[in-house]
């Protein structure tokens, strides 16, 4: 009897947590970038009453007599499948596909490879949702840096002819977060190193293509005092992959972090569309991976057998009952 009502009891707090994620997962459905999660339950440990023991001469096998302890919380899994983009315009952008987007607090140089990735403590998402802040920056809604690689040279044709020879625009190794170049009088963008620099050129629009490419059209100053307009790159917005992307962790906010002791594995970081890596749908943020019908079907599921659990405690205690009233 007591050990029904400890298992009836472990199976109702493990309903319970079930049905919080479930009510998790209903809850954002409506959410940009969020996976879902899946609860499984595992059996408690058993009390063996008879061992497993087999067969003599002179006597049979026999097979073990065990007593359960009811239902323990198994594993609670991410569903990292990519879902359906939802077309909202501006400065946006969804992965087409695996990968995340690579934003911090703060600024620095990461060295691009998958030990400082991981040691870097950048927050991840899948919420391209950027914008540009006061002092020419890329960040995302809540105001992190945007990292990436950033411009370096234009792309340029030597030669004529037959013998022409074009080279291919290049961006820096590093990832660091991604801002608008100063334009100088010239009209040639610096090299931005953030470090002896006013402010960026006042940007007019800036947009991103399926490339991860960001380009701004900006206003500078000429050498005569007149105004005149450009279009210069930022760079290349960076996406990181991992080996095992059910291995990264939710922080909340949208974001998901990596550490060098968690099971992600190695961690890649490259533009879209480069060394495997996914390209980006410009102007779309990724809607939510909730199956509604599966997640209704599973709190009802999860409801009956709440209740069942709750009937197997009122069954132990009308059998508690009868035993005390035994004795009168």
């Amino acid at each position: 009897m007591l050990r029904a009502m400890d298992s009836a009891v472990a199976g109702l707090r493990s309903h319970q947590n079930k049905m919080d994620v479930v009510g998790h997962n209903i809850a954002n459905v409506n959410t940009f970038g969020f996976k879902a999660q899946t609860y499984t339950f595992k059996e408690a440990m058993y009390q063996t009453s008879t061992s497993s023991t087999n067969g003599t001469k002179e006597s049979g096998g026999v097979n073990a007599s065990q007593y359960g302890y009811g239902t323990l919380m198994g594993s609670i899994g991410m569903d990292m499948t990519a879902s359906t983009p939802s077309y909202v315009g501006g400065f946006n952008a969804s992965i087409d596909g695996e990968g995340f987007f690579i934003t911090k607090a703060s600024k620095s140089t990461v060295t691009n490879n998958s030990t400082a990735i991981k040691k870097a403590e950048f927050q991840l998402s899948r919420v391209g949702q950027f914008l540009l802040d006061n002092n020419g920056y890329v960040v995302d809604a809540n105001g992190n840096f945007v990292y990436g690689f950033r411009w370096l040279k234009d792309a340029e044709t030597t030669g004529t002819g037959a013998d022409a020879v074009t080279t291919p625009m290049q961006f820096e190794t590093d990832l660091k977060p991604l801002r608008v170049p100063l334009v100088s009088t010239t009209g040639v963008p610096k090299i931005s190193d953030d470090e002896g620099e006013d402010k960026a050129s006042q940007s007019v629009t800036v947009q991103i293509n399926n490339a991860g490419v960001i380009t701004a059209s900006v206003k500078y100053k000429k050498a005569d005092g007149t105004m005149d307009k450009k279009v210069v790159t930022l760079g290349e917005v960076g996406i990181a992959t991992f080996q095992n992307p059910n291995g990264v962790t939710k922080a909340g906010g949208n974001y998901y972090t990596v550490n060098d002791s968690d099971n992600s594995g190695l961690a890649v970081a490259a533009a879209p569309g480069q060394a495997g890596t996914s390209t980006l749908m410009g102007g779309f943020l990724e809607a939510s991976n909730v199956d509604l019908a599966k997640e209704f079907s599973d709190m009802i599921t999860t409801h009956r057998g709440f209740q069942a659990n709750s009937k197997m405690i009122t069954v132990s205690d009308e059998m508690l009952s009868d035993l005390v009233a035994m004795k009168r």
